[in-house]
C-alpha cells in the first residue's frame, strides 16, 4: 500500500476538509455548552492556555524526535533561509502590517467603523505583525517536509531577537512609550514549545539510535505522525470553541478584521517564498522560511493586548481574529507549497 493510499495518507490529503469540519464543530461546541470551554480557557498560566499547550507539544513532538543534532553544526553554511527569516519577520512583516491596518481601518472600511474603534483594531495588528511564531511553525514545517534542523535553527534565532526587538518595534508603531513585555509568556512559551519538546525528541532519538536497528527513528515518527494531526484538529475545535459566542455575535466585524489579515498572510508568504526561489534556495528550507514568515506567535498578541487596551477592547479582538485565521490560512499555504515545490532544487 502506497504511503497516498494508506489510511494516513487518504486522511492527510483531505485535511483542509477536516479542519472546516473541526471549526464548524469548535463553534457549535462552543455556543451549546460554553461553560466547558469556560472551564477549558482558565487553565492557563501567564496568558499560556495549558490544555493548548499539551496539543502544540503532541503536534511537534514527531518533529523533535527528527532533529539530528550532529547536523546542526552545518546550518551555517546555508545562511539564505535564516537571512529570509529575520529580514522578512523583522524588517517587512510589522510595517506591512501596520500599513495595511491603516489603509482598510481609516480608509476602505473608514465608514463602518468608529474612528476609535478603528485604532484599537489596527493596534491588534501590529501587535499580530510584531509577534512571528515560536510553536505552530513546527507543525508546518513537518507538513510541508521542512528540514527539521533548520527549523529548529530558525525559531531558535526568532525567539532570541524576539527577546530584544519586540518592544521597541511594538511601542514605535504603536506611539506608546510604556509597552511591558510579558517574559512570564515568552519565557513559558519557549519552554513548553521548544525546550521541553527537544529535549524529549533528543532522549527518543537517543534510544531509537542506541538500538542497533537502522530506520527505527523514520518508523517511530510514522507511527505518532498520526496523533500530530490530531492533535491539530483537537486545537481548532478548542480555539473556536473558545471564540464561538464572540464569532456568532459579531461576524461583521470579524470578517471586516480579517481581510487586512489574509491580505498580509498571503502577501508575506509570497514575498519570501519568491524571494527563496529567486535566491535558489532549496525546498526544506524555503518553505519553512515563508511559512515562519506568516505565522503568528498569538499568545504574546493576545497578552500584550489586553494588558494594554483591556480584555473587551478592539485591540483584543483583532488578535483573537489573528489566532481564528492562522490555522485555515496556514494549511492553504502548506498546500500551496507542496504544489509548487518542483520549481525549487
Amino acid at each position: 500500500m502506497s504511503a497516498a493510499s494508506s489510511p494516513l495518507g487518504i486522511f492527510e490529503r483531505y485535511l483542509s476538509l477536516w479542519v472546516v469540519l473541526a471549526i464548524a464543530a469548535g463553534v457549535a461546541a462552543g455556543s451549546s455548552v460554553p461553560e466547558l470551554f469556560r472551564v477549558i480557557a482558565a487553565l492557563e498560566v501567564v496568558s499560556v492556555n495549558l490544555v493548548v499547550a499539551v496539543l502544540i507539544w503532541v503536534m511537534i513532538y514527531p518533529m523533535m524526535v527528527s532533529v539530528d543534532f550532529a547536523s546542526l553544526r552545518d546550518i551555517g553554511r546555508k545562511p539564505r533561509g535564516l537571512c529570509i527569516t529575520l529580514v522578512v519577520n523583522w524588517l517587512v512583516k510589522p510595517f506591512s502590517m501596520a500599513a495595511l491596518g491603516v489603509l482598510f481601518f481609516e480608509y476602505v472600511f473608514a465608514g463602518l467603523v468608529e474612528p476609535e474603534t478603528a485604532r484599537e483594531y489596527i493596534a491588534g495588528m501590529i501587535l499580530l505583525g510584531v509577534a512571528p511564531c515560536t510553536a505552530m511553525v513546527f507543525v508546518w514545517s513537518q507538513l510541508v517536509e521542512g528540514d527539521a534542523n533548520y527549523t529548529l535553527v530558525q525559531v531558535s534565532v526568532n525567539d532570541i531577537i524576539m527577546v530584544f526587538a519586540f518592544a521597541p518595534i511594538a511601542a514605535f508603531l504603536l506611539g506608546i512609550t510604556d509597552i511591558t513585555v510579558p517574559w512570564e509568556t515568552l519565557a513559558l512559551s519557549a519552554i513548553l514549545y521548544v525546550v521541553i519538546p527537544l529535549a524529549a525528541g533528543y532522549v527518543t532519538r537517543r534510544v531509537l539510535d542506541g538500538s542497533g536497528e537502522n530506520g527505527r527513528i523514520a518508523a517511530f515518527t510514522g507511527r505518532i505522525k498520526p496523533f500530530s494531526v490530531l492533535g491539530l484538529l483537537a486545537t481548532v475545535v478548542l480555539l473556536f470553541g473558545f471564540q464561538a459566542q464572540t464569532i456568532l455575535d459579531k461576524p461583521l466585524v470579524i470578517a471586516l478584521i480579517a481581510v487586512p489579515l489574509l491580505v498580509q498572510s498571503y502577501g508575506i508568504f509570497l514575498f519570501a517564498y519568491g524571494w527563496a526561489r529567486i535566491w535558489h534556495v532549496p525546498f526544506a528550507i524555503a518553505a519553512p522560511a515563508a511559512l515562519i514568515g506568516t505565522s503568528n506567535f498569538f499568545e504574546l498578541a493576545v497578552a500584550v493586548a489586553i494588558s494594554l487596551f483591556g480584555l473587551d477592547s478592539g485591540a483584543a479582538l483583532a488578535t483573537v481574529v489573528g489566532v481564528l485565521v492562522e490555522v485555515p490560512v496556514m494549511l492553504s499555504l502548506v498546500a500551496f507549497a507542496k504544489r509548487t515545490r518542483h520549481h525549487f532544487a
